[in-house]
């Protein structure tokens, strides 16, 4: 089940699954690979709705398992579209997972994915901007940009001393 609002400026959904037996390794902890599915379900919503396009994961951030999520949880998936490049757009995740029992809530992961809004014929294509409104969407806007140039940098696609973002934070002219 999942519930997107979409802003003029940005798509917002949130997603619940509940951990079942099959979800869950020999630990009974949710499978790491099954969490990666429901994000990029949650993230390609989001995208999806921002660009009103089909869109294509291109890429994953470092994600990071904070705590275990257990068998019985219920996961809150939350995926925010932070910034809109040419044909390309970054999501950032937030995973909570819950025990409705015990009344607990912690978030367990965090992640950006990266879009491409694709038409019928499979080619790339322009998306709207986005327009920050808040200070955290502000912040998150400008961190896009960073993320983007390490992610080309790393795949081989730029070169570092033209990542003039990054280099901004290492070296003060």
């Amino acid at each position: 089940m999942e519930k997107t609002t979409k802003h003029p400026k940005q798509s917002f959904t949130v997603m619940n699954e509940l951990v079942l037996p099959n979800d869950t390794n020999t630990l009974n902890n949710l499978m790491g690979g099954r969490l990666l599915h429901w994000m990029d379900i949650a993230a390609a919503i989001s995208a999806q709705k921002h660009s009103n396009r089909i869109v294509v994961t291109a890429s994953v951030d470092n994600v990071s398992f904070k705590q275990a999520i257990k068998l019985g949880d219920v996961i809150t998936i939350e995926a925010l579209v932070t910034r809109a490049f040419n044909t390309s757009m970054e999501v950032r995740l937030d995973v909570w997972a819950e025990n409705i029992p015990s009344g607990t809530r912690h978030k367990s992961n965090e992640a950006f994915y990266t879009f491409v809004a694709l038409d019928e014929n499979g080619k790339t294509v322009p998306i709207p901007e986005i327009v920050p409104e808040t200070a955290e969407e502000q912040e998150l806007y400008d961190g896009a940009l960073r993320r983007r140039q390490l992610r080309l940098v790393l795949g081989g696609k730029m070169q570092a001393k033209d990542a003039n973002e990054l280099r901004a934070i290492f070296y003060k002219d």
